[in-house]
């Protein structure tokens, strides 16, 4: 299928990355252009476009992105602090459409982000 989008190459291991955890509904991997010492993309298997498309039945993959978001974010040693983001669209920020969460540490956080 030539519509798949990045993460879903990566998914089907079509594509190298490199893979920090994996279950039956998500995967999370390495950011490979990382804004921070430590930047992961937490990836659910489902391919939703953005959150913004998000419906209501995805409630519980949506809960399951940020708790495996905060669990990664423990394994990593941010214990200090760190962020979590999700863009939405281009002027969000959105490069890849697949719904995709973005945990970011291992340094001071600015407020405003950018």
């Amino acid at each position: 299928m030539s519509d798949k989008t990045l993460f879903q190459k990566i998914i089907d291991r079509e594509i190298p990355a490199g893979i920090e955890f994996e279950d039956d509904q998500c995967i999370v991997i390495q950011d490979i252009n990382p804004q921070a010492p430590t930047h992961l993309l937490v990836i659910p298997k489902q391919v939703i476009a953005r959150v913004g498309e998000a419906a209501p039945e995805d409630a519980a993959l949506l809960g399951h992105l940020l708790l495996v978001a905060r669990d990664m974010a423990k394994k990593m040693g941010l214990e200090e602090g760190f962020r979590i983001i999700i863009n939405n669209g281009p002027h969000g920020g959105e490069t890849v459409p697949h719904l995709h969460v973005h945990v970011l540490g291992g340094r001071a956080m600015l407020w405003p982000p950018g």
